[in-house]
């Protein structure tokens, strides 16, 4: 083996993926290589790390994912790859085996992280719309004619203001949106979403209600009402596009 190919065996030996014969090697060679031995002695330090990989705990609802892989095909197929990386420099092959073992867990359904497992968040998907509903000013309507009851929440940003909706008493099948009414009558749309034929908050409804968040970059100050409106036809006829089924004033 050449004095060149030796000296790019740092990365896979720090990482003990020689085989025996290039492992012997690179220690003789190392005994009188200076440069070798500095570069191993900085590189040991990312070799622990990854010796401390570990799968991340999957929440006890999640789908049953495939079990991760064992730590003999992890080595075997990061050996493989240091061979084809071997013309690379040792700390471009130590970051690349790094790299494949993140995302052969992913490939496998399984997740690595370095070091120890940060934990997952315990909040649900709907937890920041749930919040906004909670901590944001709020106006809140019903309409006699439709039967429409919401609220509206709303909360500054600097790109305008960030919009929640809990809206019942709607029977579907109704494709709808929450548009934002400036003081000079344009609409300005914020969300979107179809109701089932069952609706919501009415009996026989799967769902009390429908909560949805948007945004707008109008501010709180330049709104006047809010509406929920259709955007397309129904199968039952009760309402075309176009209809208002609630407005509540800003």
């Amino acid at each position: 083996m050449s004095a060149d190919m030796l000296h790019i065996d740092v990365g896979a030996y720090a990482l003990g993926l020689l085989e025996e014969p290039d492992r012997r090697a690179f220690e003789t060679h190392m005994a009188g290589c200076a440069a070798c031995r500095t570069e191993l002695s900085e590189l040991r330090g990312i070799a622990q790390t990854l010796d401390g990989i570990g799968p991340i705990a999957e929440p006890a609802d999640a789908p049953t994912a495939p079990p991760p892989p064992e730590p003999a095909v992890v080595s075997d197929l990061l050996r493989h790859r240091i061979r084809r990386e071997r013309r690379h420099r040792s700390t471009r092959v130590l970051a690349a085996a790094a790299a494949g073992v993140v995302l052969l867990g992913g490939a496998l359904g399984t997740g690595y992280t370095l070091g120890a497992d940060r934990g997952r968040a315990a909040s649900g998907p709907d937890a920041g719309t749930a919040a906004l509903m909670r901590d944001a000013h709020r106006m809140s309507a019903t309409d006699a004619g439709t039967g429409a009851a919401g609220t509206v929440a709303m909360q500054d940003r600097a790109w305008g203001s960030r919009i929640g909706l809990d809206l019942s008493k709607v029977r579907g099948p109704l494709e709808c949106e929450l548009v934002a009414v400036d003081r000079s009558g344009r609409a300005h749309t914020v969300a979107g979403w179809a109701v089932p034929a069952a609706g919501y908050g009415l009996p026989g409804s799967a769902q009390p209600r429908l909560t949805v968040q948007g945004g707008t970059a109008l501010r709180a100050g330049e709104i006047s009402r809010f509406e929920v409106r259709t955007t397309g036809g129904t199968t039952g006829g009760t309402a075309g596009a176009g209809r208002t089924l609630l407005t509540i004033p800003a």
